[in-house]
């Protein structure tokens, strides 16, 4: 009966049974086909209890096809826990699937409980994320009290400031004096050596005339010829000695002018020189107007005669003159004093021009290099770039701790809390630094609340504006934005610029200012920034200090 009824029911309806197999044969397939193609993400954790500062293995495991882009967190994304460490991607295949597996190192340095944050997994560009339901545990280390004494903790102190930094620039400029004066010195206030000329320049003109007649003895005039040259030097030699010793205009006088003014003075008393001496320096003399213009060339031994002669005539007429009186030797030597002076001022001079032009080249290539305005800085000690180019300073102010770097450690102020503001506010951290000679400054607040409430943003930007109104500032513009600190944390940026006034004055100046406020229940944070608009270096060093802020929003 079975074996009749399934026939009867094949031959009515074959065509439709037929079509029934298919289709679910069709839809096994594609549903096996699906579960295979779907990625599937795992997550799981070695522990959820912790001690301060240990660590937990955060696994994720990826199952996809071989072909599929999987991407996973990197950085600091696990906030409010630390990441120490990502390990490497692990990867196996079987056929057409493959499983990654992504360890996460994880730690926290303070107690409590924390919720480990999903995460964002993302596999052929759609992200899946991870379960965010497991809470870590992280306790505190007992601490024996019995055994190690309990102390409380210590007032600041105040460190005088290192002067190292100082003593360096010193030093250096000293280096650098050091060696222009050693420069100077060398090049244009030492005494030289004399070269030989210097020193048959100094000779007195009898000794310096006797002198060159017997280099002019020594030259190759003659044995080659030079008849012009040696009576030029002949003649130069004996007028330059007359011009000086005799004080007579011999230079540039023909030859009868000078007979006529050496006989002039021999009957005048002031050269006692005999007739046949002049007569015989007045052949001389011709001879070489001879030589000289004439081309006429004696023999060599009257040459050599004439020089002989004029020898002579130095003699004979340096023994005519009368000794010189006191007044005269005094007379020389104050011109030899005013001389040394007029020289060692020239040197002095030519000392400060070389020393100026070094300053000036420095200065050009230092401006060519740095541009003009970072030299001026430089050499006025602008306060903002002082700051700039300083020691920096990372520290964690007030609880919970605000980590911030800046260029100044800031200092606790000290703030009393009034019956109203108590009512309200359980707790208030100030920290604060302020040039003292630009306008810049920077502060953190921390603000615990009585009741574990919601900061409330809005009021604590309308009291700061009014607070800078009520200290007499105009004109203050206020932008609003969001801020996300490296590791994640959220909070709001208002920024702007006003008419501020400048403490202990009543002048205005235009200023800008930054603050950044983060919160969570019970809790409020706050950086304040300000500082001189236009003052590049002051915009800088406002970036670098909000590139760097951390918190902690969590009691």
């Amino acid at each position: 009966m079975l074996n009749i009824y399934f026939t009867n029911y094949y031959n009515n309806n074959g065509t439709s049974l037929l079509k029934r197999c298919v289709l679910l044969c069709v839809l096994f397939i594609g549903f096996s086909a699906f579960s295979q193609s779907t990625p599937k993400v795992i997550t799981k954790v070695d522990t959820t209890s912790i001690k301060i500062g240990e660590q937990i293995q955060f696994t994720v495991t990826v199952e996809a096809d071989t072909t599929a882009q999987v991407i996973f967190p990197e950085g600091q994304t696990f906030s409010p826990l630390e990441t120490v460490e990502a390990f490497a991607t692990d990867t196996t295949r079987k056929n057409d699937r493959m499983t990654l597996q992504k360890i996460y190192a994880l730690t926290q340095f303070d107690s409590g409980s924390y919720k480990l944050p999903a995460q964002r997994i993302e596999i052929n560009g759609e992200g899946f994320l991870t379960d965010s339901t497991r809470v870590i545990n992280v306790a505190n280390i007992p601490v024996d009290t019995l055994a190690q004494k309990m102390y409380d903790i210590k007032p600041l102190m105040e460190v005088e400031k290192s002067n190292s930094r100082l003593w360096k620039t010193i030093l250096f400029v000293l280096l650098g004096l050091l060696v222009i004066g050693g420069l100077v010195y060398w090049f244009f206030l030492r005494k030289k050596p004399l070269s030989e000329e210097e020193k048959v320049a100094l000779l007195p003109p009898y000794d310096r005339a006797l002198l060159e007649l017997k280099n002019l003895e020594k030259s190759k005039y003659l044995i080659q010829d030079e008849y012009k040259e040696y009576y030029s030097e002949l003649t130069d030699i004996v007028r330059s000695y007359l011009e000086e010793d005799v004080n007579v205009s011999a230079l540039e006088s023909t030859t009868d002018e000078l007979i006529t003014k050496l006989e002039l003075l021999r009957d005048a008393g002031e050269l006692k020189i005999d007739d046949e001496t002049l007569q015989q320096f007045k052949r001389i003399l011709q001879t070489a107007d001879l030589v000289k213009f004439a081309k006429s060339k004696p023999d060599t031994s009257v040459a050599e005669n004439d020089r002989q002669s004029i020898e002579q005539i130095v003699h004979k007429t340096h023994e005519a003159l009368p000794e010189p009186t006191i007044e005269e030797l005094m007379e020389q030597e104050e011109y030899k004093e005013e001389l040394e002076k007029k020289q060692q001022k020239k040197k002095i001079i030519y000392a400060s021009v070389a020393v100026l032009g070094a300053l000036l080249i420095a200065a050009a290539v230092a401006t060519s290099y740095y541009g003009f305005t970072y030299v001026k800085d430089t050499i006025m000690r602008h306060p903002s770039k002082e700051l700039l180019e300083g020691d920096w300073v990372s520290s964690s102010y007030g609880y919970p701790p605000i980590s911030i770097e800046t260029p100044r450690v800031l200092k606790r102020q000290e703030t009393k809390l009034t019956p109203e503001m108590k009512a309200n506010i359980k707790d208030l951290q100030m920290f604060m630094y302020r040039s003292e000679k630009g306008f810049f400054s920077v502060g953190t607040t921390s603000t615990t609340l009585t009741q574990e409430v919601e900061p409330e943003f809005n009021k604590s930007i309308e009291a700061f504006i009014e607070n800078l109104e009520k200290q007499g500032a105009k004109n203050i513009i206020t932008k609003q934005e969001e801020f996300t600190t490296v590791t994640g944390v959220k909070g709001i940026k208002v920024f702007g610029s006003g008419d501020f006034p400048v403490p202990g004055s009543k002048d205005l100046v235009d200023g800008k200012y930054s603050i950044l406020l983060f919160g969570a229940k019970g809790l409020q944070q706050q950086i304040i920034i300000n500082w001189l608009e236009g003052d590049s270096y002051a915009q800088e060093i406002a970036d670098r200090i909000l590139g760097s802020v951390e918190v902690k929003t969590e009691l």
